[in-house]
């Protein structure tokens, strides 16, 4: 009898715990470029082995140069985010990435919220300082991150 009091109790311990920790909000460590003193190892680990590229870690082709894009604004495509869908707006200015809106992001759950609101100022504040969609991949943004760079590749792609 005690031993089945006791295995509950540690049960509903492990319960309380486990709900606890879920409703937590994750850390998001920004790119290296917008950290300065503060950088997360891991992230200054992955940027140094590199070699300083800049690189999404994706598979895409690379952007156009710098300097080269048509003035206007445009759309990209819809990319999944695994927890709602990316879309951005690039505005080009004499040939130069000036703006990126997002049209789209998850934003259906208090996380998401969460974390898209610390990671879409970095990727746009990079994306603006890179020139093309070269960007680093915001740690606890992962699946909105690449969802980002597939939109913003599309966009430029029609600049």
């Amino acid at each position: 009898m005690k031993k089945t009091i006791l295995g509950f109790a540690v049960l509903g311990v492990y319960g309380i715990y486990s709900i606890g920790v879920r409703h937590q909000h994750p850390t998001i460590a920004p790119p290296s470029s917008l950290q300065g003193t503060k950088l997360n190892s891991t992230l200054a680990k992955t940027s140094s082995s590199a070699g300083g590229s800049g690189s999404s870690g994706s598979s895409a082709p690379p952007s156009k140069p710098k300097g080269i894009y048509r003035d206007g604004t445009y759309t990209g495509s819809v990319a999944n985010a695994y927890y709602g869908n990316v879309q951005t707006a690039v505005t080009i200015r004499g040939g130069r990435i000036v703006d990126v809106k997002f049209l789209q992001y998850p934003n259906s759950h208090s996380t998401s919220v969460y974390i898209n609101e610390q990671a879409m100022p970095y990727l746009k504040q990079e994306t603006i300082q890179a020139q093309n969609s070269n960007v680093q991949i915001i740690t606890g943004a992962t699946f909105t991150s690449e969802a980002f760079i597939q939109s913003l590749q599309s966009a430029l792609a029609k600049a």
